[in-house]
């Protein structure tokens, strides 16, 4: 079972989402990931396996920085892979995504996407959210006014925690 986390607040949050998704490792789930706002970008790091591995990669790279979003994935879209984990960015980077459901319509919505020039990167029906949203900010709507059009686009029960 998937489990997000996030932190909003003025120390960094990478240790606090690391704490955060140990504390959700008893749920099961194939891989990890988190995002943080560090130097004024999202900064994603994210691997397959087990939650040392993310440890370590965030060891091998550090990331630091507020506010911030984690995620342990329980495959149901894509196989277990570093591509497929999450956090999902847009095509501008400029969104992040994690996501608990199913979004039972994206084939759909990847074929529209991608007509209309988004590049996807995964497997993953998340991804398709992080894509619907850019579309939205591009035409001039703030976060949370993409964020509800998106939510309107999309079929599924969903849990669904995103910056920009």
């Amino acid at each position: 079972m998937c489990g997000i986390v996030g932190y909003i607040g003025p120390r960094d949050a990478t240790p606090i989402l690391l704490n955060g998704l140990k504390r959700l490792e008893y749920r099961g789930y194939d891989s990890a990931g988190l995002a943080v706002f560090e130097n004024g970008r999202i900064a994603v790091r994210r691997d397959a396996g087990k939650l040392v591995r993310l440890t370590e990669l965030i060891g091998q790279s550090p990331v630091s920085g507020a506010p911030g979003i984690g995620h342990t994935r329980w495959a149901t879209h894509g196989a277990p892979s570093a591509v497929n984990s999450h956090p999902h960015t847009s095509n501008n980077g400029r969104v992040v995504v994690v996501h608990n459901g199913i979004v039972e319509n994206y084939l759909r919505l990847k074929e529209e996407l991608s007509s209309d020039g988004a590049t996807f990167q995964s497997d993953t029906d998340t991804e398709t959210i992080a894509h619907l949203v850019e579309r939205h900010m591009a035409t001039g709507s703030g976060l949370a006014q993409a964020a509800r059009k998106t939510f309107q686009e999309i079929e599924g029960n969903h849990g669904v925690v995103m910056m920009s």
